[in-house]
């Protein structure tokens, strides 16, 4: 398996990535250099967590050169609309300290992310972004979003691990030609995943973590992964999923785990919509 995989744009992008989700300003510098130092090339951000700054340090004292770097980030529900989504770009270029990023997502489909996506369509075209995307799509958005726009998303960003496999909707992101990019692949260990039965018995016979065994396991279904830590041993960790593969006899009992229900965020609950447009007006929440 190769270690990147091309867009439906012709564009490559790592297919295992270091995220920077719910790491605070105070310890993200830190921790995206040792990503980068231990070999990382896609660091993925957004606006709403409120970190690129220690982003863009990070990037700008690695020493690594711009275009071995792969850079996403996402402009949240309250930059919606085009006017918003050209603005919230360039705040985004400007606290990481890019002429261009790599990636660039609408964060939910909340909002009008349609005028959003005219702003990613024209920013893609200019040459700003060299490939747009979108994050928390369902199905049913991804496909209409698909007959009304220009230019089909490249990416969709979404909740993705054992305990929510979502086969039918990577059937048609396949379709589409649009690539799956799994966020908290780990469900931040929710459900004991790190001690299910099942994956540490995989994980056993491969001599490997359980960590590395979902993360092969998304691999395998040609879904890309953004893990996040802040600790380098488990970066290393992460990163080191390329000299093993599961049978198909493990992927069937890694396919029995399914609960068919998020674990994250459903955005299909009134009270998460709700959650998302609370964090707005009180952004000590958890960050989205």
């Amino acid at each position: 398996m190769e270690k990147t995989i091309t867009l439906n744009n012709g564009v490559k992008m790592p297919r295992v990535g270091f995220g920077v989700f719910q790491v605070d300003n105070n310890v993200c510098e830190k921790a995206v250099s040792e990503a980068i130092s231990t070999g990382y090339r896609l660091i993925d951000t957004a606006s709403s967590y409120k970190n690129e700054e220690a982003v863009g340090a990070a990037i700008r004292a690695s020493g690594v050169p711009r275009e071995e770097l792969f850079i996403t980030s996402k402009a949240f529900v309250q930059e919606m609309g085009y006017e918003k989504t050209k603005a919230a770009f360039e705040s985004s270029l400007r606290k990481l300290g890019l002429d261009y990023l790599d990636l660039y997502l609408i964060h939910m489909p909340l909002g009008d992310y349609y005028g959003s996506w005219r702003a990613l369509e024209e920013l893609y075209k200019e040459g700003r972004i060299r490939a747009i995307g979108v994050s928390n799509f369902l199905p049913d958005r991804i496909i209409d979003l698909c007959f009304n726009a220009e230019i089909i998303p490249a990416v969709n960003q979404i909740e993705l691990h054992p305990f929510y496999q979502r086969e039918a909707e990577l059937d048609i992101l396949k379709e589409y030609g649009i690539i799956p990019q799994a966020w908290a692949p780990f469900a931040e260990g929710m459900n004991g995943m790190f001690t299910n039965p099942t994956l540490t018995e995989i994980a056993a016979a491969h001599g490997k973590s359980t960590a590395q065994i979902i993360l092969r396991w998304n691999l395998q279904r040609g879904v890309c992964v953004i893990p996040k830590s802040v600790h380098q041993n488990r970066m290393v960790e992460n990163a080191a999923v390329w000299d093993f593969e599961l049978t198909e006899d493990e992927l069937a009992k890694i396919a029995a785990l399914d609960l068919a229900r998020p674990q994250m965020l459903d955005p299909l609950k009134p009270s998460e919509v709700r959650r998302v447009y609370d964090y707005l007006n009180n952004p000590v929440l958890t960050s989205l």
